[in-house]
């Protein structure tokens, strides 16, 4: 069996320092000029420790260093480099390497990125000598609505370990979607489908496409947010998360809103808008505070999707036990009784955080629904 592995390094890095995004080299450098900590080669290395051992004959190409070697060395899997970057690493590496992966005949390849690799990954294989080649994505990206990713780096892994295994896979075309950032950045969300590509059937282990616009109730979502400004404490912080749901809130208040960022209102006046991570930290310090965020319709992400900024560090500083989340009975209803995910980066912490929640769903109305 042949594998393709590669890394987009510079997948995510915009997201804890509030960009929205890392695509295109100028968001890069401005994300590492923010003081952005790369992690895709990290929430790889956590897919891959998944895999057991490998079976003879099985050969693992991939890119030099941070795209892909790194990993694999540092988890003694066998590897074979095929392409190196020059300098800082650009989509171009990451299509060239997957056009080198689709001259190889790969079985099954793996990336670790976000909707703009994936992107590139479909781009590279639009030829008929790569069109049919299986892929899984491991999630490491700030936007993730493509429908090629798995739910979490460990869920990309097990199905990794699964195929090498052997194990029989149905498979069938997914969609990739990707929105434009710049418009992303203005509060606006434009997602389009460009393409599909061929993943493994499964509906535990891989997501499926974010289901934006749900026809929700309007009184439903305005009787939310009367509920958790009504139970606002005095003196303590509240981290307002990103979407429609949070923004009602803000709405009802009468405070400027970051649609798609992060808030932070305190006595129910603004104390700083579209925050990043450091902002966050430096905010709250060691004051009460509390997290208020909704579940992505369709796909179920709580942390860890669009809302880097509240980072592992965030949370296990707020506490679990300040968590509030918010969603429509119609929002809850599109999981089709699949749980919330947690995806912080942190194993540790998504261990910690799950377990059952009362999710707000209307003025004083809660229901138990269970997360990760």
């Amino acid at each position: 069996m042949k594998i393709g592995f590669v890394i987009n390094p510079y997948a995510g890095i915009g997201g804890a320092v509030a960009l929205k995004g890392s695509d295109g080299r100028e968001i890069v450098e401005q994300a590492l000029s923010r003081g952005a900590q790369p992690q895709a080669e990290a929430r790889a290395k956590v897919a891959l420790q998944e895999i057991g051992d490998i079976l003879p004959g099985t050969v693992i190409f991939t890119a030099a260093e941070t795209m892909g070697e790194n990993v694999l060395r540092a988890l003694a899997l066998p590897c074979e480099v095929l392409h190196a970057a020059e300098g800082q690493s650009s989509a171009d590496d990451t299509k060239n390497v997957i056009r080198l992966f689709a001259e190889q005949q790969v079985d099954l390849i793996v990336f670790a990125g976000g909707d703009g690799t994936a992107r590139d990954v479909l781009d590279a294989l639009n030829g008929e000598q790569g069109r049919s080649i299986p892929v899984i994505g491991i999630p490491a990206g700030v936007k993730i609505h493509s429908a090629v990713y798995a739910v979490t780096p460990s869920h990309a892994g097990e199905l990794i370990n699964l195929v090498l295994s052997g194990e029989p896979m149905s498979l069938h075309e997914s969609q990739v979607m990707d929105l434009d950032e710049n418009a992303f950045r203005e509060g606006r969300v434009n997602a389009r489908c460009y393409g599909y590509l061929s993943v493994p059937v499964d509906d535990t282990r891989m997501q499926l496409i974010k289901q934006g616009g749900l026809n929700q109730n309007k009184i439903a979502v305005q009787d939310i947010a009367a509920d958790i400004i009504e139970t606002m404490e005095p003196d303590t912080f509240y981290l307002i998360g990103s979407g429609s749901t949070t923004a009602e809130i803000m709405n009802q208040l009468a405070l400027e809103n970051t649609l798609l960022g992060i808030d932070i209102v305190y006595n129910q006046a603004l104390q700083a808008s579209d925050v990043d991570e450091q902002t966050i930290l430096k905010t709250i310090k060691t004051q009460p505070a509390k997290i208020v965020v909704t579940a992505i319709g369709g796909q179920g992400h709580v942390f860890g999707r669009g809302n880097q900024q509240l980072s592992s560090k965030v949370i296990r500083q707020v506490g679990r036990e300040n968590i509030i989340i918010i969603a429509s009975n119609e929002k809850l209803r599109s999981l089709d009784k699949r749980p919330m995910i947690s995806d912080t980066g942190d194993s540790e912490l998504d261990k910690q955080l799950a377990g059952l929640y009362p999710v707000v769903t209307g003025y004083q109305q809660k229901t138990l629904y269970k997360l990760n």
